[in-house]
């Protein structure tokens, strides 16, 4: 079984922050019992979704779109139900397993195999035939079997942010477009400055470092770590070239030293404190950043290609996904509110509300009152094509891990990037 996210641009190139509303898992554990209800005396149904994505939004912002819907089409109600993320992670692991799901819930793209291989998440695309619905509109979906089980609703890109004052001071002139140019401007930084080139957060509690801070050089020059039809090929000469690159740079000191012991937020740390000239991260992190460090000049740009790469740059990205459950006693109501989600004014709203790109490829964000990097990270991403090629695989983290291991014994231990990746094959192999 292969998975893929289809992008707007290919059919072959295929997250969240953790809120902290505990009142959210409350609502679960009461509201979670497999689906909303049936029809009333009156005709009206009630349908459950349950997401993590109220908590991480303005108070009240995720309710009024909610509010709009069920002022759209009367005779729907919507139960919604809250969490962090662990927390839904949790609930949805455990209804897909005893068939309790939600009618409509947010979906992870490293939980869609195992649901759809369970057979509890709906298949999107027959709802979508069904409904008549134009899926050209969709930025990406996270299929299987060429069959849709997840659209993304909300995308945070994941530029390059570059410290301007750390280049300046190493004489460097213009941000670097090619990883030539990359290399020398890590080097004049770590010459001329206190501070490293750049930072990668390899630590294997959770080993997501490597498809963020590793992969998406690959990625960015059209390469892939899978076949057309999805099985692993995690050992072409594309992907080992990538990883002699970064083993260059780390022998040559041009990569923060504790990398391999770091995790995300520790990263993006060093970033902030001006410790690092350019790292690899999410949108997302542009208000924290600006919040912890307002002096802080840094600016964001595309992840830099091979020497001579001309074609488009995948983007690497996460997603607020949504799906269906296989067993909703309402499919024709669900689909209508994952309709109006992604729906040109909805969608907008809601990107906006999150600080992230549409899912609709028809809306353009309104930045007036965002951080100006948003507006110039948006062009990146117009420019290129989403690519999250963990997306939809079965057992995504533990492929992750298996792949972060082999790369730390790459930079602690010298093992040749040949044999690492010759085992992450065969491994990778057997746990698809």
């Amino acid at each position: 079984m292969n998975s893929a996210v289809r992008s707007r641009k290919t059919s072959r190139r295929h997250p969240s922050q953790v809120g902290l509303a505990l009142l959210g898992v409350i609502a679960l554990a009461a509201g979670c019992g497999g689906g909303g209800e049936g029809g009333g005396a009156d005709g009206e149904v009630t349908i459950e979704f349950m997401q993590w994505w109220e908590p991480e939004l303005p108070d009240g912002a995720f309710q009024s779109l909610i509010d709009q819907f069920e002022e759209e089409n009367p005779g729907i109600n919507v139960e919604v139900l809250s969490g962090p993320y662990a927390s839904i992670k949790d609930q949805v692991i455990a209804g897909s397993a005893s068939g309790t799901m939600p009618d409509v819930l947010g979906l992870d793209g490293a939980w869609v195999n195992d649901f759809a291989t369970q057979g509890s998440i709906a298949n999107l695309s027959e709802a979508m035939s069904e409904a008549g619905y134009d899926d050209s509109q969709l930025a990406a979906q996270v299929q299987m079997d060429s069959s849709t089980y997840m659209i993304p609703v909300v995308n945070f890109a994941y530029p390059m942010f570059v410290n301007n004052e750390l280049l300046e001071e190493a004489n460097v002139e213009e941000i670097p477009t090619t990883r030539g140019e990359f290399v020398d401007a890590a080097q004049a930084v770590t010459d001329a400055t206190d501070a490293s080139g750049f930072v990668a957060a390899l630590g294997l509690e959770k080993p997501n470092g490597v498809q963020i801070d590793i992969l998406p050089w690959a990625w960015a020059s059209g390469a892939t770590m899978l076949t057309e039809d999805g099985a692993p090929a995690i050992n072409n000469p594309d992907i080992v070239e990538n990883i002699e690159f970064i083993k260059s740079m780390w022998d040559d000191g041009l990569i923060v030293p504790g990398g391999l012991t770091m995790a995300e937020q520790d990263k993006v740390e060093e970033f902030t404190n001006g410790r690092v000239a350019m790292m690899i991260s999410s949108l997302a992190h542009i208000n924290l950043i600006r919040e912890n460090n307002p002096d802080l000049d840094f600016s964001v740009a595309p992840v830099p290609v091979t020497e001579g790469y001309t074609g488009e740059s995948g983007v690497r990205y996460a997603s607020w996904g949504i799906g269906m459950s296989a067993s909703t006693e309402h499919p024709e109501e669900s689909w209508k509110l994952i309709e109006f989600l992604l729906s040109e004014g909805a969608n907008g709203e809601l990107a906006g509300y999150a600080n992230g790109f549409p899912g609709n490829v028809n809306v353009t964000p309104d930045f007036s009152d965002s951080d100006p990097l948003f507006e110039d990270a948006f062009e990146i991403w117009q420019a290129g094509y989403p690519v999250s090629e963990f997306t939809g695989l079965p057992m995504a983290d533990e492929l992750m891990r298996v792949l972060d291991e082999q790369l730390q014994q790459v930079l602690a231990e010298d093992r040749p990037v040949d044999d690492a990746l010759g085992d992450v094959q065969t491994e990778w192999e057997g746990m698809f």
